[in-house]
């Protein structure tokens, strides 16, 4: 199964496609691991995007399409993937569509307040990446009670320190958010009008949500 998470940032695309993705027997792929994936290597498109990205300018789609054309090749993703942060734009819709065609795509909806509380209380592991969340959320239909770990400020899974992004911040959050909003509406429109498109209200943590979001996968 070929699926596209897509959602605002802080809506838990990657939280949900990672533990979803095991259980379908997929890869989770996250555009920004690929794309470091890619420079660390040291492939001709990873020297091309970091090119671009060390003098502030948006990496331009054919260096983007290559790079995700180059992952989903992998031998891993023979049986589908989840795609986490691509497509952005309508083109890059259409760029995608031309190497792969996708089954599904899972658009989740939260509101913007309860991101940017949820965003704001967001801690990372910084060497693992593993997610974590201090904040404790239960009103308007929603209940997402925190996700800590056994020793405060140390991950579960590898021992490392939890830190918070310095761009989240509600400034940046919410500035982020606009963005999506702009870039989104073209491509839901798009998706809805191939039939593809499948909204999920994010109405708990990932063990209320994965349950609910593998239900939709079969439908």
């Amino acid at each position: 199964m070929r699926i596209i998470f897509f959602g605002p940032p802080g809506s838990g695309k990657g939280t949900y496609a990672s533990r979803i993705g095991p259980k379908l027997g997929i890869p989770h792929i996250s555009t920004g691991d690929i794309f470091r994936d890619a420079i660390s290597s040291g492939s001709e498109l990873g020297r091309a995007a970091e090119s671009y990205m060390k003098e502030g300018k948006l990496v331009p789609d054919d260096v983007v399409i290559g790079i995700i054309k180059d992952r989903l090749g992998q031998d891993d993703c023979k049986n589908g993937f989840i795609l986490d942060g691509y497509p952005r734009t309508r083109e890059q819709a259409k760029a995608l569509e031309r190497i792969v065609d996708i089954d599904i795509v899972i658009n989740l909806i939260l509101p913007d307040d309860i991101i940017v509380e949820k965003t704001l209380a967001r801690r990372i592991c910084e060497k693992c990446g593993a997610i974590y969340n201090v904040a404790d959320i239960n009103r308007d239909g929603i209940s997402m009670p925190p996700l800590l770990t056994k020793q405060e400020g140390v991950c579960d899974k590898c021992g490392g320190k939890l830190i918070q992004r310095k761009d989240d911040n509600e400034k940046t959050i919410r500035n982020r958010l606009q963005i999506y909003r702009d870039q989104s509406e073209p491509l839901i429109e798009y998706y809805e009008e191939k039939g593809l498109l499948k909204k999920i209200k994010v109405i708990g943590p990932p063990e209320t949500m994965v349950p609910i979001i593998l239900v939709a996968l079969k439908e």
